[in-house]
């Protein structure tokens, strides 16, 4: 789950890292009276969850409440790639000595958090690594121990600093990496983490991202002010009932059970020459139920021209399954062909199921793709 800058300000708060004076504002007026009490010149940005909004024109600069209303209602009419902006946050302008970057993520490869920190922030820390990588700090934090003061003060060090203000950046750094565990990111990120003229940091454009798995643990996340807009319709009626769901820009809707079935389907309909439409994965316990409403979500993508359902039945049985389709076809109607492959638990019935209704069903994942593949290419 992304969150809004604004959501992440607030969690930043919390854990007494020093940001921006500043509000969320939903219109123009609301815009301008955060600026009477803000007292000073203020910086108006766009909420939304996709890169680039500097350069989309989605963040201005007000030296007014006048100014900031009129920025505001500009920024508030204005779609960053194609996402309408639902509200921006007016915050105090901070003066800039120097730009950092600091942030904890998760190294799969490693099974480790990983600390990084550049002495050149304010632009995509991927740009840094390709043109200055000496420029980057990595400390990959131990399992067991975690990101010591210790730490900090090395990586605070290694970006250029010392005595008290290496203190002070120390300090931010401990209570970054203690918000990151105990909110459960993947991703949290000050980008730019400044230096203001009078030696102090604010951290002036956060970012966080949670872990989906750990979302049962932060009730505090279910009530949102704005949904998460980038994504489709499919993907939010598939992220409300808990399916794993990704739109692709494909035309071969693809359902299995398990994420490496799903990933291997996916890549088989590649090797033949297909496109595939999504991910989705029903799980490893579908009922039938579960396989009806997938079938809805897949079926409502109007790009899809044939649907690929593959399944092999261990805690999913295919009875289940093949209920599950049929209940989806008296509910919505199989208004697109389907090629169904069921291998596993009780795929004799399963089968019987299918076939006794007119549906066919292949046991070789290889010949399904084929077969998928060379519908999707005569037109559905």
């Amino acid at each position: 789950m992304k969150l809004f800058e604004y959501e992440a300000k607030a969690i930043f708060k919390e854990y007494g890292i020093p940001t921006p004076n500043g509000s969320l504002a939903t219109d123009p007026k609301e815009a301008r009276d955060i600026t009477v009490k803000i007292n000073a010149p203020v910086a108006v940005k766009a909420q939304v969850l996709v890169a680039g909004r500097g350069k989309a024109g989605g963040i201005l600069f007000a030296n007014s409440p006048q100014e900031a209303e009129k920025a505001a209602e500009k920024i508030l009419n204005m779609k960053i790639k194609g996402v309408q902006v639902p509200g921006v946050l007016v915050e105090e302008k901070v003066s800039v000595k120097r730009e950092l970057y600091f942030s904890v993520t998760v190294d799969r490869s490693n099974r480790c958090y990983l600390a990084v920190a550049s002495s050149e922030g304010g632009i995509e820390i991927e740009e840094v690594a390709a043109k200055t990588p000496q420029k980057i700090v990595k400390l990959f934090i131990d399992q067991v121990y975690g990101f010591r003061s210790y730490n900090a003060r090395q990586v605070a060090k290694r970006l250029g600093y010392g005595g008290a203000q290496m203190l002070d950046l120390a300090s931010i750094f401990l209570k970054h990496y203690q918000m990151s565990v105990e909110r459960d990111a993947e991703l949290a990120e000050m980008n730019p983490l400044i230096e203001m003229s009078d030696g102090k940091f604010v951290a002036a454009d956060t970012r966080i991202i949670i872990d989906d798995n750990a979302l049962y643990r932060h009730p505090e996340f279910k009530k949102r002010q704005f949904e998460e807009v980038e994504l489709t319709p499919q993907e939010h009626e598939a992220q409300k009932i808990g399916l794993a769901y990704v739109k692709l820009d494909g035309d071969v809707g693809i359902i299995g059970n398990g994420a490496g079935l799903v990933m291997a389907t996916l890549d088989a309909i590649q090797l033949y020459g297909g496109n595939p439409a999504n991910f989705l994965d029903v799980g490893g316990g579908a009922s039938a139920d579960m396989m009806a409403v997938a079938l809805n979500i897949v079926l409502s993508d109007p790009n899809v021209k044939v649907v690929f359902i593959n399944i092999l039945g261990g805690i999913t049985r295919c009875d289940v399954v093949a209920n599950g389709i049929l209940e989806a076809r008296r509910r919505v109607g199989f208004t697109k062909p389907m090629v169904i492959r069921l291998v596993g638990t009780n795929e004799e019935e399963g089968r019987r199921i299918l076939t006794d209704a007119g549906i066919h069903v292949l046991d070789s994942m290889e010949e399904a793709a084929k077969k998928t593949v060379a519908v999707a290419k005569s037109g559905g």
